[in-house]
């Protein structure tokens, strides 16, 4: 049945109009489940409970496939039990949705790496579509439906198009990065051209904060002995605490350091490998054959117990407090 007018019946929206829905049981039951969970981001919620879910039935599980429990199996704990949190948090709290999706997603894409391959990729996929859902979910006010001129839009149905194509962009570029890197190729150096060192010198530094990082792919760049294969990283600025570096390229080697480093304008390290600490809780290594991923980093994101080769750095600026300069043989 139809009907525009006050009078008249509405048609089926879900709320015990439809033919169906008044043959189910308990409808006033039903009816209750229905408002609660069309007042929140319920299935973005639910995604988020049943990746978390499938991350800690992987380690747990008898499968022979894998090893032991391990480091992988103590990530996959950890990392599933935040996410099934983060998706009580949807469904309790769904005021604090932009927030919660955020760290769920950068959760569910560490797990590919920390533990096994993301739950087989099954539970990082779930915990990327759960979490953007729950971050392009917008509530509904009460008067909507009494508003004639407002378009009728449901549970925040106009912004689930990016609940729908954030989970196929970022799965995008996992693949994208999951296959083979291929460098580019070698750049003839003109008289101009920065030449690096033969040996790739050696960074530590404490804690390791960049702003705006993106992982720009793999390269050559021109040595004394020929090309170097490098993996670049740009990003608007940076601040490194206790900096350390040792070079060899030649008979002495060669030391600096610095209480703190701030680089800033167009920074790019060119380096052959990097290892650290990712949050001081996960630490992981890459190379130019294993890049991060995803290749955009969140700004709030910071390293500790940072260790790289690095073949080459340019910034326009570039600030050193407590410098020290010093060569031995």
């Amino acid at each position: 049945m139809t009907g525009g007018g006050r009078g008249g019946v509405r048609p089926f929206r879900g709320d015990g109009g439809g033919p169906l829905d008044r043959r189910l049981p308990w409808p006033d039951q039903r009816r209750v489940v229905r408002r609660w969970r069309r007042t929140r981001p319920f299935w973005g919620g639910l995604l988020l409970i049943l990746g978390g879910a499938e991350l800690l039935l992987i380690p747990l599980s008898p499968l022979t496939v894998l090893v032991s429990l391990g480091l992988g199996g103590i990530a996959a704990l950890g990392i599933g039990i935040a996410l099934v949190v983060a998706g009580l948090f949807l469904w309790l709290l769904p005021h604090t949705h932009h927030y919660v999706s955020v760290n769920a997603l950068i959760l569910s894409v560490l797990s590919f790496a920390a533990t096994n391959l993301g739950g087989f990729l099954v539970g990082m996929l779930l915990g990327i579509a759960g979490s953007a859902m729950g971050f392009g979910w917008t509530p509904v006010p009460e008067d909507a439906e009494e508003d004639a001129a407002r378009p009728k839009v449901r549970d925040g149905q106009g912004t689930r198009t990016l609940g729908v194509l954030l989970p196929v962009v970022i799965v995008a570029g996992l693949v994208a990065q999951g296959s083979p890197a291929k460098a580019a190729p070698a750049e003839a150096p003109s008289a101009e051209a920065i030449v690096a060192a033969r040996v790739p010198p050696t960074i530590t530094t404490t804690l390791f904060a960049p702003q705006g990082f993106i992982v720009a792919g793999v390269r050559e760049i021109p040595t004394a002995d020929g090309p170097l294969k490098v993996m670049v990283l740009r990003m608007k600025a940076a601040s490194l605490t206790d900096y350390r570096l040792r070079t060899r390229d030649g008979g002495r080697e060669l030391a600096l350091g610095a209480d703190t480093l701030d680089l800033s304008g167009q920074v790019t390290l060119y380096l052959t490998k990097f290892k650290g600490c990712l949050e001081g809780i996960l630490c992981l290594t890459f190379t130019p054959d294993k890049l991060p991923v995803p290749p955009l980093v969140p700004p709030f994101i910071f390293m500790t117990d940072v260790s790289a080769e690095q073949a080459l750095v340019t910034s326009d600026s570039i600030v050193a407090g407590g410098l020290t300069l010093k060569a031995t043989a």
